[in-house]
């Protein structure tokens, strides 16, 4: 909002201050409808207990295998994400993992960070998956050169497919020689963690009064007091008996809580994703994504006997539709200033007008900016740069945007925000470059497994280069 605000004061100092009812104008509101929409449905969704269950049911058909493990939560995650928001995906599925892992006796630091990759791949194979998915398919200009939303998923979900395949190997071969099985019996873990918690929230309380020192100094006896015990404690293995009690509980706590709801969700949900595919098929079909989404939301709570609506609400992330307002009327205040065709003026004359120039340029200049930058502002700011490349070079428009496509959501490595002393970095890490990570990094803190920047950025850096490379295969081979 601070952004749209001075870049609005800039206009206005060029004399080129727009009126309220243009600047309202400039917001795309179908998009915010098709975000809006998909958190109510989710939120919806997720009261039924469905995550924890693919969770706990990918541990069973895994037999105690962690790599069999890993496959499973990877699949899981990619799939969910190609339908559903990635960062809500990551949100529901971390809490369960840590989880499993814990009754694995698995370190869950390692399985969260494929997660998050496979997460951010597979949200990329359909137009709802990833938010600059979402702006591509929802800009007005893109849809009227024929990108909708089956086009869209029909053009690269089988690049996506490709690219999972060489994560996975390449996540293969980097997780080789790591060792997920910790040392120690889970309930010297568990204690671990307990005490490191309580060390960190002593180590945060500030020592003004003389009832914050008492304070403090509770929160470090009990840390003491639990390092003491594991010292103590003989070093000793969990019996089968152990695990099968740990598995009963586990079952116990995760499970279908309503069926009915899950029925009446999954039609629900289906329906709105059949309807998404045959509207961008179905030219008399007047009915925008945003509108689809948001009556599907309604139906929703409707069937779903929704009595505290309040609840649902809270659920909608609000700062990010806000978010999205002020990057819209920002990155069209400096199209109107002309950074915008500058940048494209400039682009064309690198690419000269040859197509499998400018698929490589744009996936490999998305994929590295992506990664140090949020790709949803740079998604807003290079879709007028794209639009302006293809007028200017006469470029068939379709595989510049697949390209783009790739390159953002791909080349998201992303880097928490969350990080010791000990990780060899300076200050609070990068920049955000997605928000599932921040997501995951956060929740997985809380549970006592702190993702650091360099664990990260060792395995996404690596498969970030490797699933570009075969996006740009992918896009030559297909389109030039």
């Amino acid at each position: 909002m601070l952004g749209s605000l001075g870049a609005l004061a800039a206009l206005s100092y060029v004399n080129k201050r727009p009126p309220l009812q243009t600047i309202l104008t400039w917001v795309e509101w179908e998009t915010l409808a098709l975000l809006f929409g998909m958190m109510i449905l989710v939120a919806v969704f997720a009261k039924t207990g469905f995550f924890d269950y693919l969770a706990l049911k990918a541990y069973k058909l895994s037999r105690g295998h962690v790599w069999r493990l890993i496959t499973l939560l990877c699949a899981c995650t990619a799939i969910t994400s190609a339908f559903l928001d990635n960062v809500t995906v990551i949100l529901l599925l971390t809490p369960v993992t840590v989880t499993l892992c814990q009754v694995l006796n698995l370190n869950p630091t390692y399985i969260l960070i494929a997660e998050i990759i496979f997460s951010n791949i597979g949200g990329a194979a359909t137009a709802m998956g990833d938010p600059p998915n979402i702006l591509l398919v929802t800009n007005e200009e893109l849809k009227n050169a024929g990108i909708t939303f089956g086009i869209f998923t029909q053009n690269l979900s089988v690049g996506i497919l490709f690219c999972l395949v060489v994560a996975y190997l390449v996540l293969r071969l980097i997780y080789r020689n790591f060792k997920f099985v910790n040392d120690d019996p889970p309930i010297i873990e568990e204690m671990k963690r307990e005490a490191e918690i309580w060390r960190k929230s002593a180590d945060r309380l500030p020592c003004i009064s003389a009832q914050d020192k008492t304070v403090k100094l509770l929160l470090l006896q009990k840390a003491m007091t639990l390092e003491n015990r594991i010292s103590n404690l003989k070093r000793r293995r969990s019996t089968t008996e152990d695990f099968q009690q740990n598995l009963q509980d586990l079952e116990r706590k995760y499970f279908i809580r309503d069926r009915v709801l899950l029925v009446k969700s999954s039609i629900v949900l289906g329906s709105v994703i059949l309807l998404l595919f045959v509207q961008s098929l179905v030219e008399s079909l007047y009915l925008g994504m945003g509108w689809i989404a948001v009556l599907g939301a309604i139906l929703l709570i409707l069937l779903a006997d929704v009595t505290h609506f309040e609840e649902i609400m809270e659920q909608v992330e609000w700062t990010t539709l806000v978010f999205f307002c002020g990057l819209f009327i920002l990155m069209r205040s400096l199209d109107e200033l002309g950074l915008v065709a500058f940048i494209g003026e400039h682009t064309s004359d690198f690419i000269q007008s040859k197509l499998g120039i400018a698929m490589i340029v744009i996936v490999w200049v998305s994929a590295l900016v992506s990664a140090f930058i949020d790709n949803i502002p740079f998604t807003t700011a290079m879709i007028p740069v794209i639009l302006k490349l293809h007028r200017s070079t006469k470029l068939d428009l379709h595989p510049l945007v697949w390209a783009f496509s790739f390159g953002s959501c791909l080349g998201v490595v992303e880097h928490p925000n969350h990080q010791s002393e000990s990780d060899g970095v300076s200050g609070n890490g990068t920049l955000i470059a997605a928000s599932a990570n921040v997501v995951c990094a956060g929740l997985a803190e809380q549970y006592g497994y702190p993702i650091k920047f360099n664990t990260f950025f060792r395995v996404g850096f690596l498969i970030m280069l490797a699933t570009t490379t075969t996006a740009t295969l992918y896009l030559l081979a297909a389109y030039h």
